[in-house]
């Protein structure tokens, strides 16, 4: 069965761009905000989420520790995306608990390869 993940984001673009790099190798399902992620949550459990950083309404560090509190939800690995990567941010991310931070600008297949370092697709 192929591994679920959540991609949240709050630009169309960048989900579009997401879903279209993974979803040859997993599934995939595109959320609009962390609120709506959290709606969905209630009902699937991913097996990784990319979180946007930067978001209308709960942004991504406020959503990783609302995870982080859950006990279910704790356990789901986080890859941040953003815009921006800087020293300062990565640490600040690793700190609140997500495995990685990966740049938005990044293409397709270097996506890919990112989220099976973290998360290998199934029968890998």
């Amino acid at each position: 069965m192929q591994k679920l993940i959540f991609i949240v984001d709050d630009n169309d673009a960048c989900l579009t761009m997401a879903a279209s790099a993974l979803e040859s190798e997993y599934m995939v399902l595109t959320v609009p905000s962390a609120e709506k992620m959290f709606s969905l949550l209630e009902k699937k459990t991913p097996d990784l989420i990319l979180l946007d950083i930067l978001m209308p309404g709960m942004g991504g560090f406020d959503a990783i520790a609302k995870l982080k509190e859950h006990p279910v939800w704790s356990k789901i690995p986080v890859v941040f995306l953003t815009g921006m990567i800087d020293d300062g941010l990565l640490a600040n991310a690793l700190k609140a608990g997500a495995l990685d931070v990966i740049s938005k600008n990044i293409e397709s297949a270097a996506l890919l390869d990112s989220v099976n370092k973290h998360l290998p697709a199934s029968g890998t």
